[in-house]
């Protein structure tokens, strides 16, 4: 019994939380004896712990750590980690194989489409040939089935080939004012043009006949699409003349390439080119600085001399382009002169020198024409008129005008992209007529506009571009 008062009275004089909480049970036990029973709750555990089972655990897991710990100090393996991470990496090598996969296939399929694309523009740069090979070669004519006749001159006719004199090199020649005149070329954008659809056009025309004389001589009949020599890229190009000597001499072969830019005040250079692919690439074997500056758009080549108009005047120049010097001057009677009567684009072209089968030409006007075209033929040696032409058609209704075999031709629009060659004059029977045959002016600002005897082709300046036209001539029209 003096167990369970000892308890007791400890229990009573136990003082804070633990007197609140503490309880005492007296109950008797199996063999019948009274028995005290003392309970103090626990201030961190809830329930009893089991066969210690979590710090058994957590000593494991320390355990654990040490371990890892003293086999990194050791450099010695670590098994049970391995373990723990080997799902982690065998998930990153997928995953990279995965990806290293998916690039090869997207570097496949860029080959494929990169074989694709050459095989594009290998078709494209195909097409391309074609369509300038079908431009530049003449149309057959398709006649009506009538018993056959002789064939048409050939229009694509070029001059026999012959050598060239001794070439001499660029030079200068001071001006008026002292100063030297910079002769460089001028820069040229030029290149393979952009692939245009063709179009198939049928136009009603005579059937196709003989010459009259034998010479070469028709009518004009039709004129082909505009094919494009070379192309400037600044405004010293804008409008200016080309041409070819139909009748060279020494020392300049039948091939030589001329041409004047007619943008400025002072139009006094005249650039030689060896043959069209010199011109193409815009290469000057010569270049000349004339004595008198040029007017307008008018100028022409003829057995060796080039002929112009003097600015600011009516004279006209006769330059030999052997001894470089002036070789014959005159003045044309009574000719309109700096914009007196132009051509509807303007530009000074009030006299337009020309050449065809027959010789050189003028066309002009006069204040006693009241406007109208006044053609005058000329002596190629002194500039004298040997005889003159009045028509009816005013000079500043038209576009520009040509002379083939002696026939005065007009185009109506310079800047329609689809006019037409509208009036034609024959100094044979001193007649003039209406006429409609279709003409191109592709760039849409066609300044100058000569025929070449020898070519069979049309030259002219349309818009920063060089271009030329195929003829064809035929028997004229019955009246």
């Amino acid at each position: 019994m003096f167990l369970p008062v000892v308890l007791c009275v400890c229990g009573l004089l136990m003082q804070g939380e633990a007197q609140d909480r503490a309880a005492m049970w007296r109950g008797n036990d199996r063999n019948g004896r009274c028995q005290y029973t003392f309970t103090v709750p626990s201030p961190a555990e809830t329930t009893c712990p089991q066969n210690a089972g979590p710090e058994v655990e957590g000593l494991k897991a320390r355990l654990s750590l040490l371990e890892v710990l003293v086999a990194r100090l050791s450099g010695g393996e670590i098994k049970t980690p391995q373990v723990s991470q080997s799902r982690p990496q065998n998930d990153l090598q997928e995953s990279l194989n995965r990806a290293v996969g998916e690039r090869n296939l997207l570097q496949a399929e860029k080959e494929r489409l990169e074989r694709e694309l050459e095989g594009l523009q290998r078709r494209l740069e195909e097409m391309r040939r074609e369509t300038e090979r079908l431009r530049n070669k003449p149309c057959p004519a398709q006649p009506p089935v009538v018993p056959p006749s002789p064939p048409l001159q050939d229009s694509t006719l070029r001059r026999p080939a012959g050598g060239f004199g001794p070439m001499s090199h660029l030079m200068t020649r001071p001006n008026t004012r002292g100063d030297i005149s910079s002769l460089r070329d001028s820069a040229w954008q030029y290149g393979s043009p952009g692939f245009q659809e063709l179009k198939a056009e049928v136009t009603e025309v005579p059937a196709p006949g003989g010459t009259e004389d034998g010479t070469g001589c028709g009518e004009l009949v039709s004129v082909a699409e505009p094919v494009t020599h070379r192309k400037t890229d600044n405004i010293m190009g804008k409008y200016g003349v080309w041409m070819q000597d139909p009748e060279a001499v020494s020392p300049y072969g039948p091939n030589m390439v001329w041409r004047i830019d007619t943008v400025g005040s002072e139009i006094r250079q005249l650039f030689g080119y060896d043959d069209m692919d010199q011109l193409s690439k815009g290469f000057p074997s010569k270049v000349l600085l004339l004595p008198d500056p040029v007017e307008g758009t008018g100028a022409t080549m003829y057995r060796g001399s080039l002929y112009y108009q003097r600015r600011r005047s009516r004279t006209l120049i006769r330059y030999d382009l052997s001894s470089e010097s002036i070789a014959a001057r005159r003045e044309l009677s009574h000719a309109g002169f700096h914009g007196q009567f132009p051509y509807s684009w303007g530009g000074y072209t009030d006299i337009d020198l020309a050449v065809d089968e027959q010789g050189l030409w003028a066309i002009y006007s006069t204040t006693k024409a009241k406007g109208a075209i006044v053609i005058a033929q000329l002596d190629p040696n002194s500039l004298e008129v040997r005889k003159t032409w009045e028509t009816n058609i005013r000079k500043n209704s038209v576009a520009n005008a040509f002379i083939i075999c002696g026939k005065l031709y007009t185009v109506a629009s310079y800047t329609s992209p689809d006019t037409t060659v509208n009036y034609v004059y024959d100094t044979a029977t001193s007649q003039g007529r209406a006429l409609g045959v279709p003409f191109k002016n592709k760039y849409r600002y066609n300044s100058m506009i000569d025929y070449n005897p020898v070519q069979k082709k049309l030259f002219a300046w349309d818009n920063f571009h060089i271009v030329s036209y195929d003829l064809r001539l035929g028997r004229p029209q019955a009246k």
